[in-house]
């Protein structure tokens, strides 16, 4: 079914406005489009400026039928709410049909973590004897130590970084700035990277001289270093030391977080190294410390 033109172009906007503007991640924005692509798909030639609250609430009866999990579809309800509402922002639309849409309540998990065991593992497994692998043992070194983003760290510029004062400037969600902290031993083997991995990364191909908004991390094309990318040298070297673990750079971020409140961070903290707009994102890792400390308790205590 063909789309509706006027559909394809809002589309087209839309991604650079969540891009841009919302600072969304390239798989968020990836997965806003590809649900507000299927939505457009099913209204064809009807279009998006022209339906109404009954027209989104069939769309929502219609993808019932393919057994989504419910955070799939709080996802796409959430890409359509957002999608809507730029249109309604760049008036568009009079009114916004989808604002009174109600998303289900997603299942509450707490997140996956690694021990600093295992980090240490990961980390002492990747192969540093190669320019890219010095990259790449930087790069996990400074998630681990900072709690960052993966695409806070790919975005990463050198006007970011003050490593005199083991501090680095970063964008999250939302555009929203913040500075994070890194260790002695993260800013060394950041450091060394620029001082000597760096250079020889994309050798032969004429790269810019470095100035504030040049890429912190780049790939052998002197391009700044997606985070596909990084997700994949997670993958090799846990599939090199057999974790049983599906680890992501997120995990990173959590273990980051879990570990600080373990040892006594104060929550307030762990909210702004993280970049958390609201401090119950933040809880969720007291509860995870808490089922930690449970586990620890029944296989340490003689009577648990």
């Amino acid at each position: 079914m063909a789309i509706n033109s006027n559909s394809k172009k809002d589309l087209e906007d839309f991604k650079g406005y969540i891009l841009v503007e919302k600072n969304f991640s390239e798989h968020t924005a990836k997965a806003y489009c590809s649900d507000i692509l299927s939505y457009l798909i099913w209204l064809g030639d009807e279009g998006c400026e022209g339906a109404d609250f009954s027209k989104i609430r069939d769309y929502l009866h219609f993808i019932q039928k393919f057994d989504y999990k419910k955070t799939t579809i709080a996802r796409k309800i959430a890409s359509i709410r957002t999608f809507y509402k730029y249109l309604s922002r760049e008036r568009k639309i009079e009114n916004n049909p989808a604002q009174n849409i109600i998303s289900p309540k997603r299942p509450k998990s707490l997140p996956k973590f690694l021990s600093t065991e295992e980090i240490e593992d990961i980390l002492n497994n990747i192969n540093i004897s190669t320019p890219a692998g010095f990259r790449n043992r930087a790069i996990l070194e400074l998630l681990w130590a900072s709690g960052m983003r993966v695409s806070e760290l790919s975005n990463l510029n050198f006007g970011n970084l003050n490593l005199e004062n083991n501090e680095i400037t970063v964008f999250g969600k939302g555009a929203k700035e913040r500075i994070i902290l890194i260790t002695d031993r993260a800013k060394t083997y950041l450091q060394n990277y620029i001082e000597t991995a760096r250079p020889l990364i994309a050798k032969g191909y004429d790269i810019p001289p470095i100035n504030d908004n040049s890429p912190v991390f780049i790939n052998k094309t002197g391009f700044r270093l997606q985070t596909r990318m990084i997700r994949n040298v997670i993958n090799e070297t846990v599939e090199k030391i057999e974790l049983p673990k599906k680890v992501t750079p997120h995990m990173f971020r959590h273990s980051f977080a879990t570990h600080l409140i373990e040892n006594g961070a104060d929550l307030r903290i762990v909210q702004e190294l993280l970049g958390h707009a609201s401090i119950s994102n933040t809880q969720i890792y007291t509860h995870v410390s808490m089922q930690h400390m449970k586990e620890v308790y029944d296989q340490t205590h003689p009577r648990a």
